[in-house]
């Protein structure tokens, strides 16, 4: 055969799943988009299409609306855990399941009398999760995306290398923004061990990232991503490594000259936000001793 199949996986990408919690008059939203992912003995459907071993991408589909009735949501994660070991355990073929969750953020509307059911949606970022089992071993892979953050001061860039066509003026005092684009991984492999609070340790890995943020005077926006990963890793033992992708979201002042205005005033400045193009920013931060396994490419996680 001068062909051989290489590796191949299947299932039912984005199942959208909203839960809807009633307690009496209070309900409780979690909103998810669920993307399920099995291998195993799949040679047979690829060379001569014997569908066997093949559990019906539909069927992948059910079993996620399924298990969101028949076990809740406690979060991202624990659900992700509950489907990854039941397409193992449930399935002979399948040795190797990835779940891989999107969740929305909602936030109840405060109203004058009973609001229990009425909500808005949360603007801030959409939580991720990626959890991955093989029948014996898990690896989670949580995280955040389109988290924007801004320091409208204690931001500098200078000292840089400069060439021929180097136009850009060093900077004493600029605006730092971004768009966090954050993935970490825990050091919960085995049944054997405690699993992490994962609600408890995604706030906790937010609000160290956003106070490193805010504490760090920076330099770089290269330093900053630094002190945010390492202010992770020290402040939560549950995580080994940290990976993150930052768009250097420029602000260049506006020249008023023209209309007779001074623009950069101790009262203030006016900017143009330019989306693009924009410098990206990208490292891995790890615990000492331990090995990167997070995709450089964030897009394929």
């Amino acid at each position: 055969m001068p062909t051989i199949l290489g590796q191949n996986q299947y299932g039912k990408a984005e199942n959208r799943v909203v839960k809807i919690t009633r307690d009496g008059a209070t309900h409780h939203i979690k909103d998810l988009n669920v993307s399920v992912a099995l291998s195993g003995d799949m040679d047979d459907v690829h060379y001569n299409g014997s569908n066997a071993n093949v559990l019906p991408t539909d069927t992948t589909k059910n079993t996620v609306y399924a298990f969101a009735k028949e076990h809740g949501i406690e979060s991202a994660e624990q659900f992700g855990v509950h489907l990854a070991r039941h397409f193992v355990t449930s399935q002979e073929p399948i040795h190797r399941a990835r779940i891989r969750i999107e969740e929305y953020a909602w936030e109840r509307i405060e109203a004058s009398g009973e609001a229990g059911h009425s909500f808005v949606r949360k603007g801030q970022e959409t939580r991720l999760t990626q959890v991955t089992y093989d029948g014996a071993h898990w690896e989670v892979v949580s995280g955040l995306k389109d988290l924007t953050v801004m320091n409208s001061t204690d931001s500098e860039f200078w000292g840089y290398v400069k060439d021929r066509y180097t136009t850009l003026k060093e900077a004493y005092d600029r605006i730092l923004a971004t768009s966090v684009s954050a993935r970490w991984r825990f050091n919960w492999t085995d049944d054997a061990q405690e699993m992490p609070d994962w609600d408890a340790s995604y706030a906790r890995v937010k609000q160290h990232m956003l106070r490193a943020f805010a504490e760090t005077y920076s330099l770089s926006l290269q330093q900053t991503l630094y002190q945010m990963g390492s202010r992770v890793i020290e402040e939560c033992a549950e995580v080994d490594e940290i990976r993150f992708s930052l768009p250097n979201s420029h602000h260049f002042l506006v020249d008023l000259e023209p209309f007779g205005l001074k623009n950069d005033t101790p009262d203030g400045a006016v900017y143009f936000a330019s989306d693009r193009p924009y410098g990206l920013i990208e490292a891995t931060v790890l615990r000492d001793g331990c090995e990167a396994r997070i995709p450089v490419d964030l897009t394929n996680l």
